[in-house]
């Protein structure tokens, strides 16, 4: 992604990628409770991109994606293509990390969102060797709770982790980042879950 790193740490990335994805036009809708909302949400557009390792040990990001026209208008998706199309490396060499979209506003997961992280740790595997350690792959929502829909701040992101089953949601005040559990992700069978709530 031109613009965008690379990134000698997970945690770089992500935030750089916050601040990136929420600046484009029409990803942040503000808050729910400002009367301008309904506007706004029917303008918002989702966008999706990955966070991968690379043989060089550093954190890129892919092209961003949108859906500019939505299923449903209640909802919001983009359709991620599944794999990453880096030339300058093997297609097998790429650690896939974070699957990243935002969210117009300050809502949780979806059950859209939760399957298809599963489907992509299916085909990728759950956990990615990097210098830092193993990282297990998960699906973050970055989300603004601001009105200014010029200048979005980059105020948290939902987070799922299929091989753990957290589901959690992070916060950033006065610079410094709070993670709450929500709860955790429980796979029934193959085709159904159950979150179980803190």
């Amino acid at each position: 992604m031109s613009g965008f790193g690379p990134f000698d740490t997970y945690s770089d990335a992500l935030i750089s990628a916050c601040s990136m994805m929420l600046k484009q036009p029409h990803a942040t809708a503000g808050r729910k409770s400002d009367m301008n909302f309904r506007l706004r949400w029917d303008l918002s557009q989702e966008y999706c991109a990955w966070i991968y390792y690379t043989p060089d040990e550093r954190f890129e990001m892919s092209m961003m994606s949108v859906t500019t026209i939505q299923d449903a208008r209640g909802k919001r998706s983009c359709r991620l293509p599944p794999k990453v199309d880096d030339a300058r490396y093997p297609p097998e060499s790429l650690g896939y990390v974070y699957l990243l979209h935002t969210h117009p506003y300050e809502g949780e997961l979806t059950e859209q969102d939760i399957r298809y992280i599963v489907t992509m740790g299916l085909e990728h595997g759950w956990e990615v060797k990097t210098k830092a350690g193993m990282l297990r792959l998960s699906l973050v929502a970055f989300f603004s709770a601001s009105n200014d829909l010029a200048n979005p701040t980059c105020d948290g992101f939902f987070q799922y982790t299929p091989a753990s089953g957290d589901l959690s949601k992070w916060t950033q005040e006065r610079n410094q980042w709070r993670r709450q559990s929500i709860g955790s992700v429980t796979w029934i069978d193959a085709q159904h879950y159950r979150i179980d709530r803190h």
